[in-house]
């Protein structure tokens, strides 16, 4: 699956992948004026989770719609769609589903991770194929996975497993972009290496189970916020793809993440979530307006592109 993600970085020229992490505030508030009338507000069968569910999928669907042609992957984050009960799931369904029909790489950003046949399920759920009887079929069947590794290899190996059943991908939880991440990953271990870094070589030992070419299926999430621990990681996992988080938003620009890649330009897609599908809110695209908040996104998504290719090539 990784060569998948990496030819379709080749053929856009954008080591990028837009987080559709819906929040109602960033939608626009005719969709949900439309939403609601598509549902009967007022009457007793209008479902206010359902209204808001279908708000996102139609902002979700013209967003896919502008940028699909320019950026190869996107990572729904589950838990924004969770937050809307069975529409909400049934509305990340319908995205998972869309981004795929348009070619696009689909990340799913679940953070599983457990033991065991707990593990397994999360794995199948997401990236397998269920049995039902004698057939065998995908639920959310999206390409990549993150995953947490804090349970240790026992809940790493099912999720490799089914990646090499279905040509599917993972990345692991490594240093996040998150501000309290140095809380545990920074901790020195016995031989003073930070977590991070025990981390790091626990995927590096996981990769070589599902080798893609150059790289393996099992990659590694890289917060963009921390420049230094990311050019220490390159070094660490040469064979490790790097997700990274933490882009525009949280502060991280191009020049941070320049050593995020290898020598080719390639090694790495970089992450960016509201500073994409939040856009038309900033005073930068505020031209656009709220009527043309699709158009702001895919603007957006070209000045990272940009960004991202200036940093690589002045490296």
């Amino acid at each position: 699956m990784i060569s998948r993600l990496i030819e379709k970085i080749r053929q856009t020229k954008a080591p990028v992948v837009v987080g559709l992490d819906p929040n109602l505030s960033f939608i626009p508030s005719r969709l949900l004026e439309e939403a609601a009338k598509k549902a009967g507000a007022g009457t007793p069968q209008a479902d206010p989770l359902a209204i808001a569910a279908e708000a996102v999928w139609q902002f979700n669907k013209q967003i896919v719609d502008a940028v699909c042609d320019i950026v190869p992957a996107v990572k729904p984050q589950i838990a924004m769609y969770e937050q809307f009960g069975l529409p909400g799931l049934a509305a990340y369904d319908r995205t998972v589903r869309y981004c795929r029909e348009k070619g696009m790489i689909v990340i799913a950003d679940v953070k599983r991770g457990d033991i065991g046949s707990t593990s397994e399920s999360y794995a199948i759920a997401h990236l397998g194929r269920a049995r039902v009887g004698e057939d065998l079929v995908p639920a959310f069947d999206a390409d990549f996975a993150t995953v947490n590794p804090y349970l240790g290899t026992d809940g790493i190996r099912p999720f490799v497993d089914v990646c090499n059943a279905w040509d599917k991908g993972i990345f692991v939880l490594v240093k996040t972009s998150n501000p309290s991440s140095g809380e545990f990953q920074d901790v020195r271990t016995e031989d003073g290496r930070p977590l991070y870094e025990r981390v790091a070589a626990k995927v590096v030992e996981w990769g070589e189970a599902s080798m893609d070419g150059t790289y393996s299926n099992v990659g590694a999430v890289v917060g963009a916020t921390y420049p230094e621990q990311g050019r220490r990681l390159r070094e660490l996992m040469p064979h490790t793809f790097i997700l990274a988080p933490g882009y525009g938003a949280q502060g991280a620009s191009g020049r941070d993440l320049a050593h995020f890649f290898d020598r080719e330009g390639l090694g790495c897609i970089v992450n960016s979530s509201r500073g994409i599908i939040a856009a038309w809110r900033k005073p930068a695209y505020a031209s656009f307006g709220e009527k043309d908040f699709a158009g702001a996104s895919r603007a957006a998504a070209l000045d990272m592109i940009e960004d991202l290719r200036s940093a690589i090539e002045e490296r």
